[in-house]
């Protein structure tokens, strides 16, 4: 996004959130983290006064670096919607209420970036923006706060390691006037996985204003034409990744299992061979792995013993080893391991699909 159209905008996001730095060991922290926001936590030593950075990237596009090629990355991506609004509105006609979504890179020049994937320079962003006429802000505003619960749910996130924080009003951006901001456990500690804001029509008024270009939504039923709001819900990839893997990840005396939810694990079956040197075994175990693979996401090992295979499985979430042995040749059946309880049944091959639909629904 150029500077003109950031600056049209009159977005804030651009800027961290107040910083202060230790006179002694040049560490930042933010203020609002620390028990004590005089003092680091580092070295005891004093913290300045906190102050905001601007943590757009500045870059120039063209050969020749000067004032007319000045231009920023995104720091989100939300502005790009609000710009095609009208395309969507002339091409496609909508009702209110309806949502726009997109998938995108964007880019923050982060001050302190850490905690391996939490907060780095350049991520993936997942952005609605849902439009809606501003005088049902607040039935949309407690419909998303739900979608979103609904979808922590769905990746398998500890509902008592979900908070979800009321900004006040001094601490929000210019433009909203309700924003949430939902926070996760993690390890090191709470802190933001999404934010969900009523942005009101702050951004779409700006840009009609400052581009001349109509912005309004007529509705027919009505006949009223106005500014419509928006309701934003604003995720990270990295940061829901970080959270479902750190929600996932289970040690237990001797293995380490990743406890994935059925939807999100990469592989939803995995086919062995008791014995990888028996072509008797082999073969019946790839005729079960064609007819499985055509359902289901399933992997094939041969690798070393039984017992590392299911080991190995467990690391990335697999919730079902089938094992094909000796018996399977004598009665056509197999047996079905369980990820998270080990548990072993023997179950007839021509009952292998529904067996895994059943449970992996």
């Amino acid at each position: 996004m150029n500077r003109k159209v950031w600056q049209a905008s009159g977005h804030e996001a651009g800027f961290s959130d107040p910083l202060a730095d230790c006179k002694k060991c040049k560490n930042r922290f933010r203020p609002d983290k620390l028990e004590n926001p005089k003092v680091c936590p580092m070295c005891g030593g004093e913290l300045t006064e906190p102050r905001q950075f601007n943590t757009m990237m500045k870059t120039f596009v063209g050969p020749v670096e000067g004032e007319a090629g000045l231009t920023y990355l995104r720091p989100e991506t939300a502005q790009g919607i609000f710009i095609n609004f009208k395309n969507i509105i002339d091409s496609f006609h909508p009702k209110l209420p309806f949502g726009l979504a997109q998938i995108g890179k964007a880019f923050r020049n982060e001050i302190t970036p850490g905690n391996f994937i939490f907060r780095t320079r350049e991520f993936e962003q997942m952005e609605i923006e849902y439009f809606i006429n501003g005088s049902e802000w607040e039935k949309w505003f407690k419909y998303w706060v739900n979608e979103v619960k609904n979808w922590l749910k769905i990746i398998g996130l500890d509902e008592e390691k979900i908070y979800f924080h009321d900004i006040a009003g001094s601490e929000r951006a210019h433009y909203s006037k309700k924003t949430i901001d939902i926070e996760y456990k993690f390890p090191f500690g709470q802190d933001e996985l999404y934010g969900l804001a009523y942005r009101t029509d702050f951004d779409l008024k700006t840009h009609s204003e400052k581009s001349g270009v109509d912005l309004s939504y007529f509705d027919s039923e009505t006949r009223e034409k106005f500014i419509p709001h928006v309701i934003e819900p604003s995720m990270g990839v990295e940061r829901t990744l970080l959270a479902i893997l750190c929600e996932a990840y289970q040690e237990e005396k001797e293995r380490v299992y990743l406890k994935l939810p059925f939807a999100l694990a990469p592989y939803k079956t995995a086919v062995f061979p008791l014995l990888a040197n028996k072509p008797q075994l082999v073969e019946k175990a790839k005729e079960v792995y064609k007819s499985v693979k055509g359902c289901f996401a399933c992997a094939w090992d041969e690798r070393g013993n039984i017992g590392k295979r299911y080991y190995s499985q467990d690391e990335i979430g697999t919730p079902y080893c089938i094992t094909i042995d000796f018996q399977t040749l004598e009665d056509e059946t197999v047996t079905i391991r369980n990820r998270d309880t080990m548990e072993q049944e023997r179950i007839k091959i021509n009952a292998i699909i529904s067996y895994l639909a059943k449970n992996l629904s």
